[in-house]
């Protein structure tokens, strides 16, 4: 009867799981296999064309040449996704720490302005760091104020503007679940470790670290999985010079019109969002094991 009720409990969350995202992916991996319709859409008859349009070029005699445009757009994206993550479990660390280490009212209120972005439009925040970094913006305005500079800086439609975007969009992904760890953490160890004479880097690499990794994990993936497929940043930021992946993948299905090609390469980004949730998965399950 337990089990039963159990079943039915989940069966709605389920139901959701099945329509919105498995669903939507098997017809995403039927269209990979189909041919393109020159107006759009698909047609038959079924094909790897569109994965083999990934690493080579077909010329009008048939014959395939290695073409790595598509291979250097792909790198540039996992290389961005990797920074991405990287400086913002930089930043988030110390944010959710020193968070933690406040009254509960003043998290309350810190914990606010972390989430405070999300209430905004991502379009909107975007457009906004245009507004600032652009040639006649906020900041190039304020350097030639005092006197640092006397033209304005490149600082938009470059790769450190799309890693700016990128960082700043997906930051409080990386702030809550590592403060939501940190929250459960034992004040008692971190006084026995100083009762101990243990410095502070000693503190943080054997007490804190280690307790805080389910929080940065959780954190790595909901930071990597979207930074991976986004396009909204790489388009305004990057001003259509920095193609990623995401880009590539909004273009096969809008002017472009080759669907299978774009489903294709959205299952690609699937695989490999689903590969860094097995590998994090069995890496938890062997910390927990040696624990």
């Amino acid at each position: 009867m337990r089990l039963k009720t159990t079943l039915l409990l989940l069966l709605p969350a389920i139901g959701l799981i099945f329509l919105f995202m498995v669903i939507p992916m098997l017809i995403s991996l039927l269209y990979s296999f189909m041919t393109a319709n020159v107006y759009g859409g698909v047609t038959m008859p079924l094909t790897v064309d569109a994965y083999v349009q990934m690493l080579f070029d077909q010329d009008f005699s048939g014959n395939l040449t290695f073409m790595p445009d598509y291979l250097w757009i792909m790198l540039r994206s996992f290389y961005l996704a990797v920074a991405t993550t990287v400086l913002s479990l930089a930043l988030g660390f110390p944010v959710a720490w020193y968070i933690m280490c406040q009254s509960p009212a003043r998290r309350t209120l810190l914990l606010t302005l972390v989430t405070l972005p999300f209430w905004i439009n991502t379009l909107i925040r975007t457009y906004c760091w245009i507004l600032l970094l652009r040639d006649s913006g906020l900041v190039n305005g304020f350097l030639q104020y005092l006197g640092l500079i006397d033209h304005p800086l490149p600082l938009l439609y470059n790769q450190p503007a799309v890693l700016l975007g990128l960082v700043y969009t997906f930051l409080p992904f990386m702030v809550l679940p590592i403060y939501a760890t940190l929250e459960r953490l034992d004040p008692r160890l971190v006084e026995a470790a100083y009762d101990l004479y243990a410095s502070r880097w000693r503190l943080f690499r054997r007490v804190i670290w280690p307790l805080t990794k389910p929080g940065i994990a959780a954190g790595t993936v909901l930071v990597f999985a979207p930074a991976l497929g986004s396009f909204l940043q790489p388009d305004m930021l990057g001003g259509g010079k920095q193609l990623l992946i995401g880009s590539l993948i909004e273009m096969q299905f809008t002017s472009s019109r080759n669907w299978p090609f774009g489903s294709a390469l959205a299952i690609l980004v699937t695989a490999a969002v689903i590969l860094a949730l097995i590998l994090q998965s069995r890496r938890t399950k062997a910390m927990e094991a040696r624990a």
